[in-house]
């Protein structure tokens, strides 16, 4: 009978052996019909998918708006402090967006559509201010000026009319947009992320009761932490880095306008935009503005351009930023500069901004792991 039994067991394990090699094979000869099925399911879902990522970035704005309505003695306002509050982020996440495509989107666009229009006067007047410098001058070293010429030369060549040009704003708007371009779309995304602000509450009660129902008390209160550690972390990183770059951008263009550098506008904009991104962010934006003001201004207004622009980053990366972040993150900055740069090379720049965050939450679920075990060895020695 045991024979029976194991003879059984052996051939059952190589059938479903057989089955699961069958079940892999059918997959992968259907992957391009699976994968276009679960593409067009994406396409389906994505005004809703969408909404929801709307409704997580103006949650913080929306909830500490609606704290403010309900400390309220008007019992009207008390009472509907999470609708008007909704209705006000609303209105500001609009009048934002205005003020960015109708004031500074069309100066920056104008800045660079005269800057690459102007290069070859602006480079012409560079060589010249080049050869005047002394032979011995570490400017005029074969290595710099061969670098100096090809990069000359690559910009030269750019067409700057064939990117920003009405059509092709529009079509980098709608490529933004992505599959909410349609009309349908966006009002579907908009509802959406209105309804899901509106009753955030019924939701993340429907998800603990599932997680509850699903899986046993300890495992639920476990992951409910981790969620809740997980949204503190994205929250404070995500709203204080587009804070301090908003913070950034206006300083490094005030200082820049008071020095007298051309474009200051575009340069303090890519200076704020770029600082979104830990560490390789503040030395792009940096070398680039060095780049195009020694072109537009000469050297001289370059170097008091650079000293200016460090010892703002200097003030923000020891002062500012602290105090809008905090060190809620915890990470030490080789581990910070490892994450942005497995982010970047895997997912690009979206993949350098939320790759700190991530990186944050990895380590948080690791360190708990390890407290574990460590106390399991404990309890068995």
């Amino acid at each position: 009978m045991k024979e029976i039994k194991k003879n059984l067991s052996k051939w059952m394990y190589w059938f479903l052996l057989g089955v699961a090699i069958i079940l892999v094979y059918k997959f992968l000869d259907n992957f391009t019909v699976i994968s276009n099925t679960i593409g067009n399911f994406l396409d389906i879902i994505a005004p809703f998918l969408l909404g929801t990522l709307i409704a997580y970035l103006l949650y913080i704005p929306a909830s500490r708006i609606e704290r403010g309505f309900k400390k309220s003695k008007v019992k009207f306002i008390n009472k509907k402090a999470r609708g008007i509050s909704v209705l006000i982020t609303y209105i500001l996440a609009v009048l934002l967006i205005i003020l960015l495509v109708n004031v500074i989107l069309p100066v920056v666009t104008e800045s660079i559509v005269e800057l690459v229009n102007n290069f070859q006067n602006y480079w012409n007047t560079s060589i010249e201010r080049l050869n005047e410098l002394p032979e011995d001058s570490f400017l005029k070293s074969e290595i710099v000026t061969n670098a100096i010429k090809s990069v000359g030369e690559a910009i030269k060549n750019i067409d700057i009319n064939k990117f920003l040009n009405p059509e092709r704003i529009t079509g980098y708007v709608k490529s933004a947009l992505g599959v909410a371009s349609g009309i349908f779309d966006v009002f579907v995304t908009i509802i959406v992320s209105v309804y899901i602000l509106l009753g955030r509450s019924s939701i993340i009660n429907f998800c603990e009761r599932l997680g509850t129902a699903i899986l046993d008390n300890k495992t639920s209160r476990k992951v409910g932490q981790y969620f809740d550690s997980t949204n503190k972390i994205f929250f404070k990183f995500i709203s204080s880095q587009l804070i301090d770059a908003v913070v950034m951008g206006i300083l490094a263009t005030v200082a820049m306008s008071i020095i007298g550098v051309r474009y200051s506008v575009l340069l303090g904009f890519m200076i704020g935009l770029f600082n979104i991104i830990p560490y390789f962010g503040a030395i792009i934006a940096v070398a680039i503005s060095i780049l195009i003001t020694i072109i537009t201004g000469g050297i001289s207004q370059a170097i008091i351009m650079t000293i200016v622009v460090v010892i703002l980053q200097q003030i923000d990366a020891n002062i500012i930023n602290p105090k809008i972040i905090g060190n809620s993150l915890e990470m030490s900055p080789i581990l910070i500069i490892f994450a942005v740069t497995v982010g970047g090379a895997y997912f690009g720049v979206l993949g350098m901004f939320l790759a700190v965050p991530v990186a944050a939450v990895l380590k948080i679920v690791v360190n708990d792991y390890i407290e574990l075990k460590n106390k399991r060895k404990i309890i068995r020695d």
